[in-house]
């Protein structure tokens, strides 16, 4: 595991020392806004005859938006939506409180966001659809397993302190902690969770797709 996380801490400061385009970032997400999320039809064959390039994509889209939104979940939700062609962004807005659940340091926006890509793809529209839901169930316990196996851990308290910061910088208890995240470049830094979250999460879901 420590070669791992050395591995995390490298990524870390890559993403804290890249030059994000963020004019680019902006129009796609303005284009997002103004056309809405393009439906697309979800065909198992075509998604693992492309799958390490679709996994690669939305994982930096993830990282992209997570910088460009300050908020986990919506960039990692953000990313799966627009690669799988499901949702909205009235979604994407009720994911704003999410970040740690409300900011107390508790489950990952990676987790989070991945779940609602999961919901969509794999739940029903008739919620008393006790079948669909248990599939959808069991496949995000399949990618919670797999997100703890990769980062040792599934709080946002955590992660910050063993895998990100090698502290708990809380941004959610003040304004100054605020401040002192920012400074840290912890938008930045803090990329490399929903980018693995939306990578894991992409991965289980063209896993689980039924053959054509």
């Amino acid at each position: 595991m420590a070669g791992k996380f050395e591995q995390f801490r490298a990524k870390v400061q890559e993403l804290a020392d890249r030059g994000w385009d963020i004019p680019a970032i902006q129009a796609r997400y303005e284009k997002l806004v103004k056309e809405g999320i393009p439906k697309k039809t979800l065909r198992k064959d075509e998604l693992l005859a492309n799958k390490e390039e679709i996994l690669d994509r939305v994982q930096v889209r993830a990282e992209e938006y997570n910088l460009y939104s300050h908020n986990c979940p919506q960039g990692t939700a953000l990313a799966l939506l627009e690669e799988f062609g499901v949702g909205n962004l009235e979604i994407i807005k009720a994911l704003c409180p999410f970040p740690g659940v409300a900011g107390i340091g508790e489950l990952c926006g990676g987790i989070t966001g991945g779940l609602i890509a999961i919901g969509l793809i794999f739940g029903s529209d008739d919620i008393t659809d006790l079948a669909a839901d248990g599939q959808a169930i069991e496949i995000s316990q399949e990618f919670i397993a797999y997100f703890e196996d990769e980062l040792g851990y599934i709080t946002c308290a955590e992660l910050q302190e063993k895998v990100v910061f090698g502290k708990n910088l809380d941004p959610g208890a003040s304004p100054e902690n605020m401040e002192a995240f920012a400074k840290a470049k912890g938008f930045e830094k803090c990329g490399l969770i929903p980018g693995i979250g939306a990578r894991l999460a992409a991965e289980v879901i063209i896993s689980r797709l039924p053959d054509n």
